[in-house]
């Protein structure tokens, strides 16, 4: 809508809330205001009212159906949009699942509808809608139009005297101790009282009396805005560097970005106070967002969010967050999601975990929260409904859980489990300089799997032997563009420098699929089952340039030292020789130029595809090594969920049909002399892990956490009994081998 439009029609809102009628009298005209500036046949107004939404006024509609027609929440359109709090935008209503029809309405000749939640101090209060005769679907400046609408609404009913409800009742708060479930994001324990993060500012005016006041107010919130992000990013303090650095400039390019402030600009131009154009903005954003499986977006929309809320803080005034407030004990932050920002500014004496209602392992919340050290769980559900300020808590993030007013009995076992971990602790530490072999003289190699540079002193702390699977994919994560080669290069030399001596594994990227990147587009129609679609060797065969890029920095950063490279995703050994191909193209070129090269390339392998493994007869004489990806190979070989909570026991490494396959590939492997490592949970598991090995397994690349406790009970077992039983195990129908091996762990005292 142009400027021009929006602000008439908030002219004309204005004198509508300004006029001395009743509150009737104002809704119905709201309803032929909208009507006419959109140009919809249909403009309504629902209200929640005893628990359902009751239409209150419109234009359009029957006049007979007003305070008849009643919606259940999250019944019919309506009811989705206020049970959802989100707009819907279809061009034909009735493809909609939730459809549902109201013959008092007349409402059967129009197939277009739009609405937006109108909501009130964070509560849904009711529901705009409009419709068509014509099938389309409204563009996003219409939509944006609606929810300006909406936000004059609410003041226009909160004044008067209507009475809207709440769509939903707030629940009373729990007293009780609990115990929340939810996602590990950043491993840890912690201890400390529940303090809440500042909640969104209410915005209580939205109509500007004054243009050229609200644009002065705006210009300045910019400004002090720009100069919090310039001074937040050079104070920041890590360990070291690392991929937080490129978190936080992207951070900063989105606070510097002349779009996102032109958008807020012409809003304010329409009529808007500077903080109602900051807001409709942000939810036009969300709206585009909204649905997306791109994680790329929603980290974007999380940072847009955060810069959004603080520059309403700061041309509102209310710029206390409770990491303002001078704390002086020990806290668990509370939040429903943050922005990366919004965690810098805590001190981090007190700071001691992070509970979110949101929030994902890729976030980049997540990545500045592991530089810093802080234990976080996400996908706490209610979360701000069940805690209360100062409530006591502790935060188990290995567990995915958040303990809420723990009893006396809870905290004890938390300080005897503390007290546990840390004397297990310093027996692992104690073992760090020792090899990993078992009782029997049988050495074995474990590495740890790394993505980051924050992962890299896992590697003096745990003395592992090198990085068995070095994940390079994160860079291409969080960046907007292509990561330049430079920027390339520095991270993979980084990464062997901290390894000094000990190999390094480098995987090519793996991206698409669940993993998009914005400067890729996805397919056509979009994936149905990205875990199996357009992705890592797949796509990085078809955009060759990728993997040409990839491949030079790779080579750069290797000159003078071994590199060992291998190829994601690969189903077919043809897949493998033509991504080899790539490289030594590139190879050849840079030698071409007497650029420095590695003193040798070596070449692996993932194994994730089962049909890979019924052609190894074609693929081992090609490659140097080959690495076994439990974590999609064992889902694939079930076809079992790993992330799907109803298939958990279904999803088992130690079921006899993984284990015999893998055994196959061990033997294939060793009869060619190809050395095999497993990559993956499985591996760092030490009852599992001890399966692994009993098969033929000498190598494992696990999470840095894994090391200790798989050296530990390496240390502690002999293997060629086990291996024995295993053989006999694995022949026998039926056999329960995690039942059986776990017997026998007892049995022998090994230490799992």
């Amino acid at each position: 809508m142009p400027v021009g439009s929006a602000r008439e029609i908030l002219r004309r809102l204005h004198d509508v809330m300004a006029a001395r009628t009743p509150a009737q009298a104002k809704l119905d005209e709201v309803t032929r205001i909208v009507a006419a500036e959109l140009g919809s046949e249909v403009a309504s107004i629902y209200l929640v009212k005893d628990g359902a939404l009751e239409l209150f006024a419109t234009h359009g509609l029957k006049q007979e159906a007003v305070h008849v027609t009643r919606l259940g929440i999250g019944q019919g359109l309506v009811g989705t949009i206020a049970e959802t709090r989100a707009p819907l935008n279809l061009a034909e209503a009735s493809s909609h699942p939730r459809f549902a029809y109201r013959p008092e309405t007349g409402e059967e000749r129009f197939h277009s509808f739009a609405g937006v939640p109108i909501i009130r101090r964070e509560a849904v209060i009711g529901v705009l809608a409009v419709q068509h005769v014509q099938p389309r679907a409204y563009d996003e400046f219409e939509i944006e139009a609606l929810q300006t609408v909406a936000m004059v609404l609410a003041e226009l009913i909160a004044a008067s005297g209507l009475g809207a409800e709440p769509a939903a009742a707030p629940r009373p708060r729990e007293t009780a101790a609990l115990r929340l479930p939810g996602l590990r994001l950043v491993d840890g324990v912690a201890r400390g009282v529940a303090v809440f993060h500042q909640p969104r500012v209410r915005i209580e005016r939205t109509v500007a009396d004054d243009v050229e006041a609200e644009r002065r107010r705006l210009e300045a919130g910019f400004r002090a805005l720009r100069e919090q992000v310039d001074a937040m990013v050079r104070q920041a303090e890590f360990a070291g560097p690392g991929d937080h650095d490129e978190i936080l400039e992207t951070y900063k390019m989105f606070a510097f970005d002349e779009g996102w402030a032109r958008r807020i600009h012409d809003a304010v131009e329409g009529g808007l106070t500077a903080e109602a154009a900051i807001e409709t903005v942000a939810q036009a954003q969300r709206i585009r967002m909204a649905g997306s499986s791109d994680p790329y977006l929603a980290e974007r929309l999380h940072d847009l969010d955060d810069l959004s809320n603080r520059l309403i803080r700061i041309i509102s005034g209310k710029l206390g967050t409770a990491a303002r407030l001078g704390l002086k004990e020990d806290m668990i932050l509370i939040a429903r999601n943050l922005g990366p920002a919004e965690l810098l500014e805590y001190d981090r004496r007190y700071l001691k975990g992070v509970a979110l209602e949101e929030g994902s392992l890729t976030a980049h919340v997540t990545i500045i929260a592991r530089a810093m050290g802080v234990p976080m769980v996400g996908r706490i559900q209610r979360l701000r409904d069940q805690v209360a300020e100062g409530d006591p808590l502790i935060l188990d993030a290995g567990a995915g859980a958040l303990f809420v007013r723990p009893q006396a009995s809870v905290v004890r076992n938390y300080e005897e489990q503390a007290a546990l971990r840390a004397r297990r602790q310093a027996g692992f530490e104690a073992l760090r300089d020792l090899p990993a072999v078992s009782r029997d003289g049988i050495r074995v190699s474990l590495f740890i799997n790394a993505g980051l540079r924050s992962d890299l002193p896992a590697l003096a702390l745990t003395n592992a032997d090198g990085i068995g699977l070095f994940r390079t994919e994160f860079q291409f994560l969080v960046s907007a563009t292509l990561p330049r080669k430079e920027r390339q290069i520095a991270l993979y030399r980084d990464v062997l420098d901290a390894a000094g001596d000990r190999p390094v594994i480098f995987r090519t990227v793996d991206i698409g699929g669940d993993k998009a990147v914005p400067y890729i587009s996805a397919r056509e129609g979009g994936e149905e089952n990205p875990a199996m679609g357009w992705r890592a060797l797949r796509l990085a065969l078809e955009r060759k340039g990728l993997l040409t890029v990839q491949a030079r920095a790779l080579l750069e950063a290797a000159a003078g030292r071994e590199l060992n490279l291998m190829f994601p995703m690969i189903a077919e050994a043809w897949e493998f020789a033509e991504a080899k191909a790539v490289v030594e193209a590139a190879r050849a070129a840079m030698a071409v130029r007497g650029r420095p090269l590695p003193s040798a390339v070596r070449y692996g392998a993932m194994l994730e595809v089962p049909a890979l493994g019924e052609t190894l007869d074609e693929l081992l004489p090609m490659v140097d090594f080959l690495s076994i990806g439990t974590n999609d190979l064992v889902q694939f070989l079930l076809a079992a969920d790993r992330g799907n909570p109803k298939l958990a026991a279904r999803y088992d490494w130690l079921s006899r049909g993984v284990l015999r396959y893998l055994a196959r590939v061990v033997r294939a492997a060793e009869e060619r002399g190809v050395t095999v490592t497993v990559c993956g949970e499985m591996g760092g598991r030490p009852l599992e892990a001890l399966a692994l090995l009993a098969i033929g397994v000498r190598r494992l690349s696990i999470t840095p956490a894994g090391i200790g406790p798989v050296k530990a009970m390496v240390r502690s077992a002999e293997l060629a009994p086990i291996a024995a039983k295993m053989a006999l195990w694995l022949d026998t129908p039926g056999a329960d081998i995690r039942a059986a091996l776990s017997a026998e762990v007892a049995a022998r005292g090994i230490d799992v």
